[in-house]
């Protein structure tokens, strides 16, 4: 992945868009990772898939609820303290 800082990004925008049809391009700010640039279809995809697997997260929830394969909020938190201590 081609790594700029923000200035360099700036300056060479056009390069920079040419640079994400091909692969993400790194955008770095005071040395620190601020944005990542991507091709208009490679962003596409990744919403389609967070989308997908946000669907999937939430039919197991129902699935659970309707299947009683829930827990006690308290009961968790009660079995989270017990592994710390």
């Amino acid at each position: 992945m081609t790594t700029l800082s923000a200035s360099d990004a700036k300056r060479e925008f056009g390069d920079v868009l040419l640079k994400a049809q091909k692969a993400p391009v790194k955008i770095n700010k005071n040395g620190k990772p601020v944005a990542v640039v991507v091709s208009a279809m490679e962003y596409e995809q990744l919403e389609a898939f967070r989308v997908e697997y946000l669907k999937t997260a939430i039919e197991e929830g129902i699935a659970d609820l309707e299947t009683g394969n829930v827990s006690d909020g308290i009961e968790v938190f009660r079995r989270l303290r017990k592994r710390i201590t």
